[in-house]
């Protein structure tokens, strides 16, 4: 079992930076492929990036590709997400998500998630 609690949200404006992190409970942290997603209103849950156990492999969504970077530390249970260069359209609210496999883009494959964090983006 695993517990994810995201934190670092909140209201910035458009072109600032933020950085989201997700804490995971359990010893077996380093053994989870990781995943942000997101949620805006109205919408579908959408992959953002992923990271795999070893911090190898880095996929990430075409629309921010070159302004979100995602990087975990297993010393401390934790991921990350940086975001750089924010736009209006990245407003959601962000969900951290685990799965043993590899990382991939598809939300039915992850076993445990968050509570997800808000993320909002004024023009």
């Amino acid at each position: 079992q695993v517990q994810l609690v995201e934190s670092g949200g909140g209201l910035v404006q458009a072109g600032d930076s933020l950085r989201v992190s997700c804490a995971a409970s359990g010893r077996t942290f380093a053994s989870y492929a990781m995943g942000w997603f997101r949620q805006a209103p109205g919408k579908e849950r959408e992959f953002v990036g992923g990271i795999s156990t070893s911090g190898g492999n880095t996929p990430y969504a075409d629309s921010v590709k070159g302004r979100f970077t995602i990087s975990r530390d297993n010393a401390k249970n934790t991921v990350y997400l940086q975001m750089n260069s924010l736009k209006p359209e990245d407003t959601a609210v962000y969900y951290c998500a685990a799965r043993t496999g590899g990382v991939g883009s598809i939300a039915g494959r992850y076993e445990y998630w968050g509570q997800g964090t808000q993320v909002t983006v004024s023009s």
